[in-house]
């Protein structure tokens, strides 16, 4: 893809060789976005994962201590008593079978579907509509759950997924470049520690062999991996 003027000048502006601290390439990417719009601090994970096997995946959730910065959308599969929990915790929408026809008709206003384990049943039949957009529901991320009260809560906080991709990648939104530089670090130090802990046992050799930090439309700033432990 051809890259514009603008895209070309902040490349420029880093040095390929040079590994980044942590503060320092939240700085620069801070500064490369410049967009006429708040951009999305992004983190780019490259494994040495091959998620053609079972036993390393990876997959799971955390709580981002500033947030991400975004208003996000639930819906929620439920019924009765828990469909009206999740009304009062604030879920944007709420419903059963309904929902089904809507979706498969191509309706995705909303950025993440939780469901109590009842519901998996309905929801199983959109797997296929759900799951290429990663919208579909999993107890490994905590949007399986009877609790739906502390699930849209924890997802208005700010809680963000991540997977493995088919390349083996993981891509998670650090924030906004509207953030503080401080904000954005406590945030990437939430998700690296996560992501760390999350290495899969069968995993030989390095686990992370890159780390970038990046904005919507800035250029990739590589981060040294020696400091965060892994």
């Amino acid at each position: 893809m051809k890259k514009g003027k603008r895209y070309l000048n902040l490349v420029k502006s880093l040095d390929k060789t040079i590994k980044y601290s942590k503060m320092d390439a939240i700085q620069l990417v801070k500064k490369n976005a410049t967009a006429k719009f708040d951009e999305t601090v992004e983190l780019h994970i490259r494994t040495g994962c091959d998620g053609r096997h079972a036993d390393q995946q990876i997959r799971g959730s955390v709580v981002l201590p500033a947030g991400t910065g975004k208003k996000v959308k639930i819906l929620v599969f439920a019924k009765g008593a828990k469909a009206d929990e999740a009304e009062a915790a604030g879920a944007d929408f709420v419903g059963a079978e309904e929902l089904v026809p809507r979706i498969q008709g191509g309706w995705f206003d909303y950025d993440v579907v939780i469901a109590t384990p009842d519901m998996m049943g309905i929801v199983g039949r959109l797997g296929r509509v759900l799951g290429p957009k990663g919208l579909m529901p999993n107890p490994k991320t905590g949007t399986v759950t009877m609790d739906v009260t502390k699930a849209i809560a924890d997802t208005k906080a700010g809680k963000v997924e991540y997977r493995l991709d088919k390349a083996n990648i993981i891509h998670v939104p650090v924030g906004k470049a509207s953030f503080t530089d401080e904000q954005l670090q406590e945030n990437l130090d939430t998700i690296m520690g996560a992501v760390a802990k999350a290495r899969p046992a069968a995993v030989k050799g390095a686990f992370m062999r890159s780390v970038t930090l990046t904005s919507t439309m800035g250029p990739g700033v590589k981060l040294d991996t020696l400091q965060f432990g892994v």
